[in-house]
């Protein structure tokens, strides 16, 4: 079955369901449905309930008053050392550490796959943790009776604010905010809403599938990011021209068609109106 034929109405509709109000987000059901481009068989709740019971053996050690402290060490060597988690070094750019099931299995991710799994099992011993969209890596913040507390998901980590500042120097150098211009670090180590955080799942995808020309698996993406962000036409013009890749006018042009009307001020608009007419051309019904 080719990928861009497995977006039944219902899985995407399952999907749109999920991300539809910010009020409860199912952001972790949704990241694992992300999978199920590739595995439409996939079951979010059998994912959803192998983690359940990873919580549950960790929560079983430890006693109910448990201090938040002693919670987030147990967790700690729970997922690092005992279940083996931590980044795919061997193979990064691999799509499979996209998807939670497959970390699941692999114990291997990247940062923000890892971060999710993570940041459930933390929720459900009662510790408080967010994802941070921290430029360049994904982290995980938790706030702790102590203070804040920033891990790397990639290896458990926690790191310091010199560590922290010493890996946002490069970002800042490029995006000029050093001297009078200096952001706050704070500023980068804000929790990021349950949106943006499976909108940087998607766009990790959706540039693996671009540099490989992997079309069929781009537009799965790009159908999921179009309901995930409904106000960002960018996403609806990049399914436009996915779809002109896999050699479908029709769908590439009212995408395109769609943009424009959104867009008419934009610095692509001259050369996609062009593209559009190319495309409304060859959709055109041939005289016989």
């Amino acid at each position: 079955m080719k990928p861009w034929q497995i977006d039944a109405p219902s899985k995407l509709a399952y999907f749109a369901s999920l991300v539809a109000e910010d009020a409860g987000f199912a952001l972790l059901e949704a990241a694992i449905c992300v999978a199920q481009d590739d595995n439409p068989a996939l079951d979010p709740q059998a994912v959803l309930g192998e983690i359940d019971r990873l919580a549950a053996k960790l929560k079983a050690r430890l006693p109910a008053d448990a201090a938040p402290l002693r919670r987030l060490r147990a967790l700690n060597q729970y997922f690092f050392v005992e279940l083996g988690f931590a980044g795919n070094l061997n193979n990064f750019y691999d799509r499979r550490n996209s998807h939670i099931h497959e970390v699941l299995a692999t114990r291997r991710g990247i940062p923000i796959t890892l971060a999710l799994v993570y940041i459930e099992l933390a929720g459900q011993l009662g510790l408080k943790a967010q994802g941070v969209s921290f430029p360049g890596h994904f982290l995980i913040k938790l706030r702790m009776p102590q203070g804040e507390v920033v891990i790397d998901p990639f290896n458990g980590r926690s790191l310091s604010r010199e560590a922290l500042d010493e890996r946002l120097q490069p970002y800042r150098a490029r995006h000029g905010l050093e001297g009078d211009f200096e952001t706050p670090l704070g500023l980068f180590l804000q929790g990021a809403p349950p949106r943006d955080i499976l909108a940087r799942l998607l766009h990790n995808l959706k540039e693996i599938h671009r540099s490989q020309e992997d079309w069929p698996r781009l537009l799965a993406v790009q159908q999921r990011l179009v309901l995930l962000l409904p106000q960002a036409a960018e996403e609806q013009r990049d399914r436009g021209l996915t779809w002109a890749e896999l050699g479908r006018p029709a769908e590439a042009a009212d995408d395109l068609a769609a943009y424009l009307a959104a867009r008419p001020d934009a610095e692509d608009a001259a050369a996609l109106r062009e593209r559009l007419a190319e495309l409304r051309r060859d959709g055109a019904p041939r005289l016989h």
